[in-house]
């Protein structure tokens, strides 16, 4: 998938989290700037949370509760974490059934924490703002899920 602009990435965000029930684990992974943060503030917007949505690289990982009676967002940054052992200590998994749990660069230290997850790479476009997106699905949870009906 291809996303032009930030209110693209945004609006795929919001798509997906029409998808998105508790215990639902996202990873994303992609370089710095390639707009992770802005399509978790997509996916708050779709699941009705608290925000405001900003990166947790400095304080690792917020709650945003739902404003609706839906599952809260828990969104974390490995970024700055040094391995499993520092994984472990956020204890995302204590929160993780009763919530969508999305992890930016999450790829290679969460994986262990479900057997289902969607895995989402965003990569820069050279030369403009477009994104490319590219959405796997793992586990038997997203199995009767499509990935490419989660892009359009």
């Amino acid at each position: 998938m291809r996303a032009a602009t930030a209110e693209a990435m945004r609006a795929f965000g919001a798509r997906l989290a029409a998808h998105l029930r508790a215990g639902d684990l996202i990873v994303l992974s992609g370089p710095l700037g390639a707009g992770k943060t802005t399509l978790v503030q997509g996916i708050a917007e779709g699941l009705k949370v608290r925000g405001p949505i900003t990166s947790p690289t400095f304080v690792i990982a917020r709650v945003h509760p739902s404003l609706r009676q839906g599952p809260p967002l828990v969104h974390a940054d490995a970024y700055r974490l040094g391995g499993d052992l520092e994984v472990d200590d956020l204890d995302l998994d204590a929160s993780l059934e009763e919530s969508v749990t999305v992890v930016e660069w999450g790829e290679g230290l969460v994986e262990g924490l479900a057997d289902d997850r969607l895995e989402i790479h965003i990569d820069r476009e050279a030369g403009d703002e477009a994104r490319v997106l590219t959405v796997r699905g793992v586990g038997p949870r997203w199995a009767d899920t499509p990935v490419d009906r989660l892009e359009g």
